[in-house]
């Protein structure tokens, strides 16, 4: 991936449209950051978030939710796993806790630190990569946490389940979906790996003024936010891939990047995934309106 503040191959000129995709409330919240700086974002999550609805998954959530201090280490794909978890955890009690946070980025690691914050936790039991990090990923997360994993360990994966695909645990072998490649390197070092699902994902319904944003922001003035390559789903059941090769895809990963351009994104423009590197990739590519 390249320096997202290196100036962008082919400047796009002015810039009509930003679509920030990103579940809600986070794509409200983004976008008035970026209205703020004169950037003309607009908000359409095209990631529903909600808790699962498999009673297996469920039974498996609330265990964990009472249990959760009997793992040496839990690892929270996202921050909706934070979220979502926590709503109804219990609060570790008896012996001395051990258990340490992973966290694959800023975003997800912040929310830890308030979710444990109420049991007397800090910010020192966290483990996520480091704030210069290329990238905010499984691959840049495990050089940090891999002295803490060895054979036996019990680790805990909070994920999520897709609503575009089988309800049945990945090649892993661990319930729900996201950061496989972590978990395989916990299961090579001998850890135990465990999982539980606090969320599902789903395609969110989209009102008559969505289909019409849908519309406008196909041309070259307009640009698409994408953090995961499950909101490029929703825009390939709406359209054929030729309908996106005008507008730019903004991606916070090269995996991302190859879905957009299998949905027919012809410009795909890379940026590390904090809100302040998304606009100096802006400032470098774009004029505002």
């Amino acid at each position: 991936m390249t320096d997202a503040s290196a100036p962008i191959p082919g400047h796009a000129g002015r810039l009509e449209r930003l679509i920030v995709t990103r579940p809600a409330p986070e794509a409200a919240a983004w976008v008035d950051v970026l209205r703020g700086h004169g950037w003309p974002a607009q908000a359409l999550p095209l990631i529903y978030i909600a808790p699962p609805e498999d009673e297996h998954d469920l039974a498996t959530l609330e265990h964990w939710r009472r249990h959760w201090m009997q793992a040496d280490a839990i690892l929270f794909v996202s921050g909706a796993a934070v979220t979502h978890f926590f709503a109804h955890a219990e609060a570790p009690v008896g012996a001395p806790l051990r258990t340490r946070f992973w966290a694959p980025g800023p975003g997800t690691a912040r929310l830890l630190e308030k979710a444990i914050a109420p049991w007397g936790l800090g910010a020192e039991r966290i483990d996520s990569p480091p704030l210069d990090a290329a990238q905010f990923d499984s691959e840049h997360l495990w050089p940090v946490v891999a002295p803490q994993v060895d054979q036996g360990r019990l680790v805990l994966i909070v994920r999520g389940s897709s609503g575009h695909g089988p309800r049945a645990q990945d090649a892993t072998g661990v319930a729900g979906a996201g950061r496989d490649w972590l978990i395989q390197q916990c299961l090579a070092a001998g850890a135990q790996v465990q999982g539980c699902v606090a969320y599902a994902r789903r395609s969110p319904p989209l009102s008559t003024l969505d289909h019409d944003l849908l519309a406008a922001a196909c041309g070259p003035h307009s640009a698409w936010l994408f953090s995961s390559s499950e909101a490029l789903i929703p825009l390939q059941a709406q359209r054929p891939a030729a309908g996106w090769a005008q507008a730019t895809a903004i991606v916070t990963h090269p995996r991302i990047a190859a879905a957009a351009r299998l949905a027919g994104f012809d410009r795909i423009v890379p940026t590390r995934p904090a809100l302040d590197d998304v606009m100096r990739t802006l400032e470098s590519g774009w004029t505002r309106p």
